[in-house]
């Protein structure tokens, strides 16, 4: 019984792609944060909200493209393609999770937050899921998705969506989710060729990948050092930090350009840029807490 209810727990941890969805809610965190200046309660229920609704639309995910991760050797031990899950229960899993997040949020919180959440999830089904299937950029536009959490948080504690702040919060990470993807695809370039996606490398070559891809991370150092003019951080140390960790991410960042080994590049370049978004967030979060 009990290694039944584990093997449960291993499928549903992965059809809800927990490692990224619970990410999600770290920004999430941050956009509350912001707009509070301290932490409440009432946070653990839009975390709760906002996980729930990712956790469906990466279910979503699942079911939508179920034919191809059979194709993709990263893939094709997921849930639904090995037979573990069949596709019509993991699409109504999808559709209970979505509308518990979404009543959460309208209930517990607000309209706009439940709206933002479901713009979020319709972004990525409706919109991004079947646009890579036909565009090798369609992670540009796709990257719209990861910009709308923080937005959920801001909103639900009672923030103007439309707020400077945390518009400017959502082109930061709407800025990091594309070098990001790119280094991502160009990791599983091979696995993506062999399922029939459009890849970028069908019309650049690697080195090209690698230059466009530093002068997004380029253009994210630069949004980070404009934070400060956006009321973002109060105390003094924290811009120096700021400073110091972007010059740090600028810095190994030129390995994209400068190195010749591709694996290491494309590893070190994932590593870094994510560390660096994640030091950011820390950076606003504490300012705002202390």
């Amino acid at each position: 019984m009990m290694i039944k209810v584990i093997e449960l727990m291993k499928i549903l941890l992965e059809l809800t792609k927990f490692k990224i969805t619970s990410f999600v809610t770290v920004t999430t965190f941050l956009g509350y944060v912001l707009f509070t200046n301290e932490l409440r309660i009432d946070l653990i229920g839009v975390l709760i909200g906002v996980l729930l609704l990712s956790s469906g639309s990466a279910i979503f995910n699942h079911y939508q493209e179920r034919k191809f991760d059979a194709l993709m050797k990263r893939t094709m031990r997921r849930p639904i393609p090995s037979g573990r899950v069949k596709a019509n229960v993991a699409f109504l899993l999808g559709v209970l999770f979505s509308i518990g997040g979404f009543l959460i949020l309208l209930i517990g919180y607000n309209l706009s937050s439940a709206l933002l959440g479901s713009l979020a999830l319709f972004w990525y089904n409706g919109v991004y899921t079947p646009l890579k299937r036909k565009f090798a950029l369609a992670v540009v536009p796709g990257s719209l998705i990861g910009s709308i959490p923080p937005m959920i948080g801001w909103t639900a504690a009672g923030g103007d969506p439309f707020d400077s702040s945390i518009l400017m919060i959502a082109f930061f990470l709407f800025i990091w989710q594309i070098p990001h993807f790119w280094l991502l695809m160009l990791f599983f370039d091979e696995d993506y060729k062999t399922a029939g996606y459009p890849t970028l490398t069908q019309y650049f070559s690697k080195e090209q990948i690698f230059r466009l891809t530093f002068i997004w991370m380029i253009a994210l150092s630069v949004a980070s050092l404009i934070m400060p003019l956006f009321n973002l951080i109060q105390h003094p140390f924290i811009n120096y930090a700021l400073l110091l960790t972007t010059i740090w991410f600028i810095w190994n960042s030129t390995k994209l350009i400068k190195q010749n080994e591709e694996s290491i590049v494309v590893i070190s370049g994932f590593r870094t840029i994510n560390t660096f978004m994640l030091l950011i967030v820390f950076q606003l979060s504490i300012d705002k807490l202390l």
